[in-house]
């Protein structure tokens, strides 16, 4: 694999490779936004069997899709990358191909894996698609100039393996199996049947990866390993952990990030500077409010703390009051001392009440977290968010009553 990407690394070199001046065609394997570890590890593992079975002049790219400088807050990327040998300055990254410019010269090809249907500002390269592997619900259109295989199993990575070890078994490598394997144990929470994931051909493949592999590390161990990793945050900056796992809120005059960081409040709000990042986060990315819940667990049971970050102290108290005063869900909230002037700490007594929930859940995309595995980290932008459609003013009546609709939409769904 590390081979693989230095010949990529050798092409990305040429002037010709992504210029539109006639240099010869790429067949691009492209994952999903979110580039969690599925996403990543199926577009690296696809695209090198595809480099080693096409037998084509042209040459075959894996492209994850994020910018490179948001690779870091992917910590179980990370990780598992260090422990296969793979060196992060050899990955491409979204911003280092021109696929539009591609498409338009009519030298792409598109294979989409974890991902079936390209998002509004990728639909112009849907003509250059001429195959899908996914593992979550259908939505793309059937057509006869592309190959789709879409399989309900707990990770797209079983997919991948699946298809190399009937085509061209002889590609895999300890390298390799190590990044499938610890993907699959990873997306199916160590293979556990409690935690719903895994299907029975998860286990087929995770079963035949180590009996080909016997060096691989036991499974329970490199759960643990790799979920250590997902939420190890020791690393990161205060704007890349509040960015690691981040919902947008707009309408009005509010302009709210609210964000998951694991870690207990008390650890986060001892950070050198702490209202300074979060002043310059918030000017940064146009911000004028910043609600960071946190989240540790305890044998496995979440512990939740909230605080509220803004410069206008009555922004701050009316945020404060519609939180106190919510109930769809009750938070639960206690004061809890913050050594920071513009910054208001609780103790977050609902333990099971977690953002998506706080938010309604609409448009998102991720795993609960109040659940007793935590949710896949993930940077995302929500559209079409409850708390949108024009917030007059950040009161705790109007959230209230936004909280109530949500609750009220939320039974009527339920309702036979």
């Amino acid at each position: 694999m590390s081979r693989y990407l230095k010949s990529v690394s050798v092409l990305l070199m040429c002037p010709q490779a992504n210029s539109g001046d006639g240099g010869q065609g790429v067949h691009v394997v492209l994952g999903n936004e979110a580039c969690d570890m599925d996403s990543m590890v199926s577009v690296m593992a696809y695209a090198y069997f595809l480099s080693k079975t096409l037998g084509s002049s042209r040459p075959v790219l894996p492209l994850l899709n994020v910018p490179r400088s948001e690779f870091p807050l992917r910590t179980d990327n990370v990780f598992l990358l260090r422990q296969a040998g793979v060196p992060q300055e050899l990955l491409l990254f979204r911003e280092q191909l021109d696929l539009l410019q591609l498409q338009r010269d009519g030298r792409l090809t598109l294979t989409l894996v974890d991902l079936n249907v390209l998002p509004s500002s990728d639909r112009d390269l849907e003509g250059a698609v001429v195959e899908v592997i996914d593992h979550r619900l259908l939505e793309r259109e059937p057509s006869a100039s592309c190959l789709v295989t879409v399989e309900m199993v707990g990770s797209c990575t079983t997919l991948v393996t699946e298809r190399i070890l009937q085509k061209a078994p002889e590609v895999l490598d300890p390298q390799l199996a190590l990044l499938l394997y610890g993907t699959i144990v990873m997306d199916c929470v160590n293979m556990a049947p409690e935690a719903g994931k895994v299907t029975p051909k998860d286990s087929q493949y995770a079963a035949q990866l180590e009996a080909r592999f016997p060096g691989l590390p036991p499974r329970g161990a490199l759960f643990q390993s790799l979920q250590n990793a997902r939420f190890d945050v020791s690393g990161l900056s205060t704007e890349q952990m509040l960015l690691k796992d981040m919902k947008v809120l707009t309408g009005g005059e509010l302009q709210l990030a609210v964000s998951v960081i694991y870690l207990t409040l008390e650890v986060f709000l001892e950070r050198d500077k702490l209202e300074d990042d979060m002043s310059a986060f918030c000017v940064k990315h146009g911000y004028n409010m910043l609600l960071a819940m946190t989240i540790s667990f305890t044998d496995k049971q979440p512990f939740r703390q909230l605080a509220i970050f803004s410069h206008s102290a009555l922004c701050r108290e009316e945020m404060s009051q519609a939180l106190e005063k919510s109930r769809n869900p009750a938070l639960s909230l206690c004061p809890i001392s913050s050594p920071h002037s513009h910054i208001k700490a609780y103790l977050q007594g609902n333990t099971q009440a977690s953002r998506k929930k706080l938010l309604g859940g609409e448009g998102e995309e991720e795993e609960e977290e109040d659940t007793q595995f935590p949710p896949t980290p993930m940077n995302s932008l929500v559209e079409g968010c409850p708390l949108d459609n024009g917030l007059p003013r950040i009161s705790a009546q109007a959230l209230e009553e936004k909280f109530s609709k949500m609750s009220a939409r939320q039974e009527r769904a339920q309702s036979p």
